[in-house]
Order: structure tokens, then sequence, then C-alpha cells
């Protein structure tokens, strides 16, 4: 039994593999078939999955990849902004700050160390993601709890949707990495992300994705955008086809100066958006021409096809037609040689004419169809049939007829019925020595 994909294809997948073909510029056609058959031959589905591999997004039947989908990081005119921390002030300040280094020097040297130590013998658990979606959720219900219902608009998916998300509107993607053990984390969501300008500045003009890096899907970004310190945020858009951070923002940042940065970023991008639009609108309206051209093309080769069946059809019917008058007209010729083989043989086997002195005979005056007449003598004592195979060996005599006599008006029981099994005499009949009958056609009754 041949396998599902060496089976021949119907006319309606031939034509979608061609199609596809042409819209995806694929030259194998095994690759071609192979791709359709995952969608289940849905062609749009096919060629956008076809689209969105060359622009970056993998295959909707690509495996769930250990990693988030890939960012461009390595480009040089990415927008940086660091705010360091402020420096003590004054005698005290300084006093301060002397005195707290080594003790905040050694717990963060012991707990780098004690996590590291605690790495080596066992491997991080944030590095498997099982529940990305989870993860996210249960970042967004400890944030409400702590910080309130008042924050900008969480994207409750995973990066990688997120990403394919802004990728398919055209819009800025916020990520916010939040790092729960960081002084300044605290500081920075109370006073400046869940603040009511923040929160309306970015519900209004950008997707906003965020997660702690303790959770596995924040530690799988965290190792994709490399963020040196925290609060982390990310601006990421599609630039040059591809989903790329194209500004950092990271220390303790007021609100005020978060939007004039996020302001900056937008505006400085902008024209990769618009220009992404621009080539988006353009290939979309290829694709609609193309798709009117083949559209046009299918219905012009159906309506050939259905030119070429109703020709075929009609050649089939005349065909027939001409078979079949042939067929009668064999038929009517056979009928005919075999009628005439008949009269031939009923002629041949009439009696002899009686001679006109005969004392028993009688004659009869035959007036047919046509309005001509034939004479004839008979005997008296001959059957009516005699009468009825005279008539019918005679050319002009009709395939059916009967015979009737005036005078009364009867029709002559010339041949043998069921009440009538042997025709009577033409005495018993009652016909005189100079008869007169008449012979009816009755071949179309």
């Amino acid at each position: 039994m041949a396998a599902p994909e060496e089976r021949e294809l119907s006319q309606e997948q031939t034509e979608k593999l061609l199609q596809f073909q042409d819209l995806t510029g694929i030259e194998s056609m095994d690759q071609c078939r192979q791709t359709l058959q995952q969608h289940n031959w849905n062609i749009e589905a096919a060629v956008q999955d076809r689209l969105n591999e060359q622009e970056g997004v993998p295959s909707v039947f690509n495996t769930t990849p250990s990693r988030p989908l890939q960012v461009n990081t390595a480009d040089h005119r990415v927008y940086s902004y660091v705010v360091s921390r402020p420096q003590p002030r004054g005698l005290l300040g300084w006093g301060y700050y002397l005195i707290m280094l080594p003790f905040r020097f050694t717990y963060y040297t012991l707990l780098d160390v004690f996590r590291f130590a605690i790495r080596f013998i066992r491997p991080d658990p944030r590095s498997r993601v099982t529940d990305p979606v989870g993860d996210i959720i249960s970042f967004i219900q400890v944030f409400e709890e702590k910080y309130g219902r008042i924050h900008p608009v969480f994207y409750q998916g995973t990066y990688s949707q997120a990403l394919n998300d802004a990728k398919q509107e055209l819009r800025f993607l916020l990520v916010y990495l939040h790092g729960e053990d960081h002084q300044d984390s605290d500081n920075f969501c109370r006073n400046t992300l869940c603040t009511p300008e923040i929160t309306h500045f970015i519900n209004s003009r950008m997707l906003f994705w965020a997660c702690s890096t303790n959770k596995p899907e924040g530690f799988r970004v965290s190792q994709a955008l490399r963020e040196n310190t925290y609060p982390f945020l990310a601006m990421i858009m599609l630039k040059d086809r591809r989903m790329t951070v194209v500004g950092r923002l990271e220390g303790l940042i007021q609100p005020q100066d978060l939007i004039n940065q996020l302001t900056f970023i937008m505006e400085a991008n902008q024209t990769y958006l618009v220009s992404e639009r621009l080539e988006r609108e353009e290939r979309n309206q290829t694709q609609v021409l193309r798709q009117q051209q083949d559209e046009a093309y299918l219905a012009s080769l159906r309506a050939d096809q259905e030119k070429e069946r109703k020709r075929k059809e009609k050649q089939e019917q005349k065909r027939r037609e001409e078979e079949e008058a042939q067929m009668r007209q064999l038929a009517e010729e056979r009928k005919k040689r075999n009628l005439q083989e008949e009269k031939e043989r009923i002629s041949e086997c009439l009696p002899a004419e009686p001679q006109p002195d005969h004392p028993d005979t009688l004659k009869i005056i035959f007036k047919m169809p046509n309005d001509t007449r034939v004479e004839r003598r008979f005997l008296f004592t001959q059957s009516l049939s005699v009468i009825h195979d005279f008539l019918f060996s005679l050319q002009e005599t009709p395939e059916k007829f009967q015979i009737v006599a005036n005078f009364p008006r009867r029709v002559l029981p010339c041949l043998p019925t069921e009440e009538v099994p042997v025709p009577p005499t033409l005495q018993e009949a009652g016909l005189s020595r100079s008869q007169l009958l008449f012979v009816q056609d009755l071949t179309d009754e």
C-alpha cells in the first residue's frame, strides 16, 4: 500500500500545489507538497507560515524552542540609557556609605558564591521552562498583591507570543524584567511603573510584557537580553524585517524621565515602522493581485474545462444519435426486407385465379387506401383469409390493414381469432358475385 505522500493528487490539490509554488518561489515540488500537507492543503495558512519563516518567525510546525524567539540584540544603533545610583551627599552620607560598603560587598559576594555553589551542585531550575504562561500569570498575581491594580496592562502570554503579536500589529513592545532581589525594584514599581501617567502612556502606545527573573520564563528572556542591572526595560520593534532591540533603559528611572526616554526611542524609530507598514501593504497588494490573477486563471481554466466538457458531451450525444438513427434505419430496412419476403412467400402460396365462366366465381373490387382499385376473381368456397393473403401480397397494400364491406357496414373476419378460429368462406360472409370492398390502413394505430 502506497504511503500517504505517494498517493496521486486530485485536480484541486494539483492546482493548489502549483499556486503555492508560484506564490512562494520554492523550486522543490516535494517541499511545496509537504508544506501544504502539514497545513491540510490550506493554501492561505501555508503561504502565511512561509512568509513568517522568511521574516524570522519559526514555523508553527517546529518544536517549541528551548529559548524564546530570537531577537536582534547586536545592533550597534541600540539606544542605551543607564541611570546611576545617586552619590552620597554630605559628610554624614559619605560616612554611612563607607561604613555600609564592606557589609554590602560581603553580603552580595557571599550571596553570589552561594548561588554559584548551588547551581554547580544542582542545575538552576529556572533553566527548565515547563509552563511559560503559568509563570506570567503567577508574576502578575504577585505583582498586583504587592503593588495594586494600577499598572500598565500586562501581556498575558509568553515572550514569543508577545514578539509575534508586536510584529504582526507593527507595534512597539516594551519588556520589563523584574529583579526581585534588587534594592531598586520595589521603588521603581511603586513610584514609577504604577503611576497613572506611566500607565496611560504605555497602554496607549505599545504592548507591555513583564516577568520576574526568578521565573523560568523571565530567566530565559533575561539570558536573551543580557541585562546588566535592574530595573531593566527593553524596547523591541520590527526593524529590517527582524524583531530588534532598539532601546535599553537600566537603573532606577523617574516617571517623567521614563516617558521622555521612551518617546525619544519611538520617534527615532518610527520611520522603520512606517516603512514596514508600506512594505507590508505593498506585499499584501501584490499577494491580493496574485490571488486575483490566480482566481481569474482558475476561473478561465474551469470555463475552458466546462466548454471542453460540453463539447465532448455534444459530440457524444451526436454520436449516439447517429448510431441510433443508423440502427433505426437498419431495423427499418430489415423490417421492409422481411415484409417483402413475406409478401413474396404468400404470393407464391395463393391459389390460382378461377376462370370467369366458373359457376362459383365472384368478382371483388378492392378500393385501396391510396384510392386505387384492384380487381380479382375468387371462389365462393374459398376462405376470407385468401382475399386477405391476396391483398397482403400486393406492393401497395400497407403492412396492417382490415377489409370493410358496406350495406351493411362490417369488418370482414379474415384472420383467425379466439372467437372465430377458422375464418368463414366468402359465401358464408354474405358476399355477392360482384362485390366492392374497402381496404383500411391500420399501420399507425
